[in-house]
């Protein structure tokens, strides 16, 4: 175990916990954009109970790995950023617009026109950053970054098994977050969350069996890494259960295993992804050895890494603690309108 590997799991699991945490505060504004019926404005208004308090803190995991990317890995970094500059500049907007649209959707005047037009960029940078940030995994694992013979193709990410991923990314995130908000909701709209995960759950399904499908041509080591290695049958399998538990626990309304079986899936997808490209950080060309910076520098981020943990996790702990405790949501809750009086 080199330093380098030390590093890039810090940087997987960050992205584990930037997919349960950020993916499902993604996933809660795309259901701000298809909320529908009697309830919608209802559901709207969950959205916003269950992420307004903590949502800027979710990206602090994306952060990280920015960070730990261009500090230890510069190459990988240099590679990712100039091939991806596109889809990685498409990102930042939905994020930006995204935190911002809500800021203002939240204490602007409470006039319909002014809460759709928020509502709708707040809404729709939801969809947009999911979709790429897929796009970027799909595009990193696909093996186009090294770009054709004359240089870089800067259209590399525009193909079939990125975009899928990109999909498939979206759909994830939207199962994860309809999980979630089914346990924060309570009476008529916890129905309506159980209805939307399922359906959620269905599509990604789909969506990752369309993905699978085109990793066999267009992802080929991925693909390898997901079929013939000693963890494929157990992490499939480990994946399966979960995906099967979460869906036994909404059709069962046992809300709080659907919640842990879904988070569970999620993080295992995630894993299985990094683990099915190791020991490379870029396809094909660059390994995490290969694309490290000098040992000083790695052993030196390293110790910075576990002191900035010191602080970190206990003040997210405080945060959670404070403002995500079990408060069941119903329809006669106004957590925005309130706000905005």
């Amino acid at each position: 175990m080199t330093a380098a590997d030390l590093l890039a799991g810090a940087m997987l699991a960050a992205l584990v916990l930037y997919a349960l945490l950020g993916g499902a505060d993604f996933g809660g504004g795309i259901w701000d954009l298809l909320a529908t019926g009697p309830r919608k404005r209802a559901q709207r208004d969950l959205v916003e109970h269950a992420i307004g308090p903590i949502w800027e803190a979710n990206h602090v995991w994306l952060i990280l790995v920015i960070v730990l990317l261009f500090t230890a890995f510069p190459r990988a970094f240099a590679a990712i950023s100039i091939t991806l500059f596109v889809p990685l500049v498409l990102l930042l907007f939905g994020i930006v617009l995204r935190g911002a649209a809500f800021t203002f959707r939240t204490f602007d005047t409470p006039e319909d026109r002014v809460q759709v037009r928020w509502g709708l960029v707040f809404s729709a940078s939801s969809v947009l950053a999911p979709v790429v940030l897929g796009v970027v995994v799909g595009a990193i694992a696909s093996g186009r970054l090294a770009g054709p013979p004359e240089g870089v193709d800067p259209l590399a990410w525009l193909s079939p098994f990125p975009l899928a991923v990109g999909f498939f990314a979206a759909a994830l995130f939207a199962f994860l977050a309809a999980t979630y908000l089914a346990v924060e909701a309570k009476d008529a709209l916890r129905e309506d969350f159980r209805r939307r995960a399922l359906g959620a759950g269905a599509a990604v399904f789909l969506a990752a069996a369309l993905a699978g499908v085109l990793s066999w041509y267009d992802a080929p080591l991925v693909f390898a890494g997901l079929t013939r290695r000693g963890f494929s049958l157990p992490l499939h399998a480990a994946t399966a259960v979960a995906a099967v538990t979460a869906f036994v626990g909404l059709f069962r309304r046992r809300y709080r295993l659907a919640r842990a079986a879904a988070a569970a899936q999620v993080a295992l997808i995630v894993l299985g992804w990094g683990a099915s490209q190791y020991p490379y950080l870029v396809v094909p060309g660059l390994t995490l050895e290969s694309a490290s910076a000098p040992r000083a520098t790695l052993v030196a981020v390293l110790w910075a890494l576990a002191a900035g943990a010191l602080f970190l996790f206990p003040a997210l702990y405080l945060l959670f603690r404070v403002f995500k405790g079990e408060r069941p949501f119903s329809v006669v809750d106004r957590p925005s309108t309130q706000l905005r009086r």
